[in-house]
């Protein structure tokens, strides 16, 4: 009916990479890259797949690609990249030292501590598996991740529970971005981009898209001036209902499919909405996180960065949740 199967591949750019592959049973099923970060790469509902693969694909992890543009050269894509655990945004070099793009995290493998399967004849319907990923290094900083990725049998919701734990004995910078990236056939000319919130294009941007009295909410065909790098980006201030809970998500009536992506305002205040519509390269990321992605820092500058002392922690909820048009947006 469905649980979580464990492998290893054992070809190409990813030979040796733990992976587990987890059915929910509904017609979601999604892979968890255990050797990076926990991350989700490929997912699907039925035949058609929710995630944005890079050409890269999955490889096996990089840890000393911290430099530079180093981080993309591992970009996989995928449902859920991890961003951080103490830089999120382009390189940069001041006088706490040297990051490449969106930090060490997801070239970082796990440790497993647990996994759960479901027992139906018990009565027991969930499913998570749970592990340890350590940002650390001698003498310095020593950030630790403990994730826990569930799903309930018969239900097409990923949820992810993570902490983020001070486990040195100086303050520690801490900036966390979740870089969730949705792919064709989910995302294709007509669908719909969903966030309510005060919003501005990132500095530096061509504003093509993200300019006022234009339809970015609505994807349109594959633009020449997106191949190659081209991209645009806007940072969303993102409303939440009564109870804090932020949604934003996609919508495509071409296949019946809708996907909602919840998270609370209080732990993960920034959304950032990034455009890709190159020629097979046609990508809608919606990122969650603590800082839009400008950096160490700036965001130390503009007095944002968040410093977690010895011994403290901090605790993120998001939820994926897939829908056909008969249930609902």
């Amino acid at each position: 009916m469905g649980g979580i199967e464990t492998s290893v591949l054992n070809n190409g750019a990813g030979r040796g990479t733990r992976i587990a592959w987890i059915n929910t049973g509904s017609g979601l099923r999604f892979k968890v890259v255990i050797d990076r970060a926990m991350d989700i790469a490929d997912a699907f509902y039925n035949q058609h797949s929710l995630a944005w693969l890079s050409h890269s694909g999955i490889s096996t992890a990089q840890p000393l690609s911290d430099k530079g543009i180093d981080w993309l050269r591992t970009f996989g894509g995928g449902l859920v990249v991890t961003c951080g655990l103490s830089h999120v945004g382009g390189p940069e070099k001041d006088e706490f030292g040297e990051r490449g793009i969106h930090g060490q995290i997801s070239n970082t493998p796990a440790e497993i501590v647990s996994i759960i399967q479901p027992d139906p004849l018990s009565g027991n319907m969930e499913m998570s598996i749970s592990g340890i990923i350590r940002e650390s290094q001698a003498l310095g900083n020593r950030l630790e991740l403990r994730r826990t990725i569930s799903s309930t049998l018969g239900k097409s919701i990923i949820r992810i529970q993570d902490e983020v734990i001070n486990r040195g004995n100086t303050d520690a910078p801490h900036m966390l971005l979740y870089h969730c990236n949705f792919g064709w056939p989910l995302i294709d000319e007509g669908t719909k981009i969903k966030w309510n919130g005060k919003w501005k294009p990132r500095d530096g941007n061509p504003n093509k898209l993200f300019k006022e009295g234009n339809d970015f909410h609505t994807c349109p065909a594959p633009l020449d001036d997106h191949s190659g790098a081209g991209e645009e980006v806007a940072f969303i201030d993102i409303e939440t209902d009564e109870s804090g809970v932020c949604s934003c998500g996609l919508e495509n009536p071409k296949i019946g499919l809708s996907l909602n992506l919840r998270f609370l305002k209080k732990q993960l205040p920034c959304l950032t909405n990034w455009l890709h519509y190159g020629k097979g390269e046609y990508v809608v990321g919606l990122e969650p996180g603590t800082n839009p992605p400008i950096g160490q820092s700036r965001a130390r500058r503009q007095n944002e960065l968040i410093l977690l002392t010895p011994g403290e922690s901090r605790k993120y909820d998001l939820e994926i949740e897939v829908l056909t048009n008969k249930e609902g947006y």
